[in-house]
Order: structure tokens, then C-alpha cells, then sequence
């Protein structure tokens, strides 16, 4: 390895510390999971287990070039996060600022049909049909505070005990 150490490397837009070993620093791009970190870097003939920082320009260029476009690579499709999209019918995968984007989309015409996505988005509940009785409750009224029950409302306490 001719080529000297790189603290910092920046690869579609994000930023990673040459530190990190491979398939580790790919999983810093919003959108690309471990397992698909592994898939590209066998694509693309780099070693998962080398450190960042001392890749060469070719071997970063072949990595872009895989992220940006996986369905040429013939990487399988259960890896794309975005399968049969609902405006185009084709296997995507989406990556930093496009994947919120999109998100925030699909979220946002959930609401504007009104499905049932799209009421629990909007009021703020759980979606995934998650328990909300005990669980959830964080930024919410809790409960009754102890010195309103104890007062009437002329300001006298009440001869019965609140909790």
C-alpha cells in the first residue's frame, strides 16, 4: 500500500474516518446496511476488513459508482430499500438526503388520503401497532397534580384526601 493514511474520506456526500474499517465506514451513508456494505465491497473486490482511510481513488470511484447504481451490479433485490415504487413500479435504492426526502413524501401522502398510516402520523401515535397505554408517553400529561385535587374551587381544601 504505496498510498499514505487518510484521516477523513468522503464518499457520496458523507463524510467517514479513515479509521474505520470498510464495511463499517459504508454503513455511515444514511440508507446502507451492514449487509449491503458486504455486498458492494465484494462487487467492487475491496477487502471489508482494511481500514478506510487507505483505499485508493479507483477502488472509492468503483464504490460510488456501485452505491449510486446496485441494480447494475446485479446486487439482489432484497437489499434495495425501495422495491416496486409505487410511482415508477422499479427497484430503487435511495441514500442520504433522497431517502429523508422520499420518506417524508410517503409519509405526507399517507396523510393527505387519510389511511390509517396517515391518521396515526398525523395525531402523533404509534403506526406500527405498537402498545400506547403505558408505553409512549413521554411529552404528554401524565397525570393530576396533588395540590388541584386537594383545593375547591373557592380555595378552601376539601375535607377528602386526593392522591
Amino acid at each position: 500500500m504505496s498510498q499514505e493514511f487518510r484521516h477523513i474520506l468522503r464518499i457520496t456526500g458523507t463524510d467517514m474516518q479513515g479509521t474505520l474499517k470498510t464495511a463499517y465506514a459504508l454503513t455511515e451513508i444514511k440508507g446502507i446496511s451492514l449487509s449491503l456494505a458486504n455486498a458492494i465491497l465484494k462487487k467492487a473486490d475491496v477487502n471489508p476488513d482494511v481500514r478506510v482511510g487507505f483505499l485508493t481513488e479507483n477502488e472509492i470511484a468503483k464504490i460510488e459508482e456501485i452505491i449510486e447504481n446496485p441494480t447494475k451490479y446485479n446486487l439482489p433485490n432484497w437489499l434495495l430499500n425501495r422495491r416496486k415504487d409505487a410511482e415508477t413500479g422499479k427497484d430503487m435504492h435511495l441514500i442520504s438526503a433522497d431517502l429523508v426526502l422520499r420518506t417524508k413524501m410517503d409519509i405526507d401522502y399517507a396523510k393527505e388520503i387519510r389511511c390509517w398510516r396517515g391518521y396515526r402520523h398525523a395525531y402523533g401515535l404509534k403506526v406500527r401497532g405498537q402498545r400506547t397505554k403505558t408505553t409512549g408517553r413521554a411529552g404528554k400529561a401524565l397525570g393530576v397534580k396533588k395540590k388541584t385535587l386537594m383545593q375547591k374551587p373557592g380555595g378552601a381544601p376539601s375535607g377528602e384526601g386526593g392522591k
